[in-house]
């Protein structure tokens, strides 16, 4: 298992041992790869690595090589990730299903692990990546066989925004409590998917899992608002009330369970960070119309009383 924020490298190692040095980080991260150093006398590589929620963020460094997920190691359920990564320095070639991408720097690439593919990096080379797990990315409405590698810009727009979110979450992840780990995660995954949202048609506009992502978005959106209802969310979205509970049912939860728990989060994060607000303040920002029934069920969902965190 990895720490919330760690690191591995091969310094240290005989250039005999270096290989399999990094090639067990790896598989500890996302599974098995072959790894060549072309003909090089050593292989150098470090990662710097932190563990936010579900998702892996990893900074990593590494000399000449080339990294092959071959079709004969390719089984299913194996590397069950999609890897977003950030070129940030030299040049790598990445191939996959016949397609050949060169990554520049600037350059974002988006790739199923799972399919066999190689990277080829002639010199030092520099990437930020973030690893998702797939079933992340379904509840997202993400159609996983449709999956091709996609390239992206991270100078500009929304790749760039992205991009400079996942630099922020890493340098912050050892400060995260487990609970905006969370947060911090699932903003992240909606904020890495928007470039790729604009670039292609990997997602199911229509299907029960991006309607219950643009339900998500729609409460987010509006959870200050007191009189946030199911009424309100299915009107906006043009669905009924009934599909509604069946998205919300099928993953354990009432639509009400989902507002308040996300007014729950929300009120936390306020009462750890701003001292200045005092209890009643901050349920009433976030919706919560009674500070003694905010109090009860913030007792119920985290195990202790606001005025606790407050002091503190």
């Amino acid at each position: 298992m990895f720490d919330m924020v760690s690191s591995r490298s091969t310094s240290g190692f005989s250039p005999k041992k270096q290989i399999q040095a990094w090639s067990d980080t790896l598989t500890d991260l996302c599974g098995h790869f072959d790894i060549d150093p072309m003909e090089a006398s050593s292989f150098e590589g470090r990662i710097n690595y932190a563990t936010i929620a579900k998702l892996k963020l990893c900074q990593i460094e590494a000399s000449q090589h080339r990294l092959a997920h071959t079709a004969a190691q390719a089984k299913p359920g194996d590397h069950p990730y999609v890897k977003i990564l950030f070129q940030t320095y030299g040049v790598s070639h990445f191939e996959q299903s016949g397609r050949r991408i060169e990554l520049m720097p600037g350059d974002c690439l988006a790739y199923d692990v799972s399919c066999p593919h190689t990277i080829i990096s002639p010199t030092l080379t520099r990437h930020e990546v973030v690893i998702v797990p797939k079933d992340v990315l379904k509840e997202r409405g993400f159609r996983l066989a449709k999956m091709a590698a996609c390239k992206l810009s991270a100078r500009t727009g929304a790749g760039r925004i992205a991009h400079s979110f996942v630099h922020a979450a890493f340098d912050e992840a050892a400060k995260l409590s487990p609970n905006n780990a969370i947060w911090v995660a699932d903003s992240l995954i909606d904020l890495l998917l928007l470039p790729l949202r604009e670039s292609d048609a990997m997602f199911d506009c229509g299907g029960p899992e991006a309607m219950y992502v643009r339900a998500q978005l729609f409460i987010r959106e509006n959870l200050r608002d007191p009189q946030l209802s199911i009424d309100k969310i299915s009107a906006a979205l043009g669905c009924t009330k009934r599909y509604l509970h069946m998205l919300f049912s099928d993953r354990g939860m009432t639509v009400s369970d989902y507002i308040r728990h996300a007014r729950l989060q929300n009120c936390r994060q306020e009462l750890e960070t701003q001292a200045g607000k005092s209890i009643t303040d901050v349920a009433f920002a976030w919706g919560f119309s009674s500070s003694s029934h905010f109090s009860r069920v913030f007792r119920e969902y985290f195990g202790i009383v606001p005025s606790s965190i407050h002091k503190s």
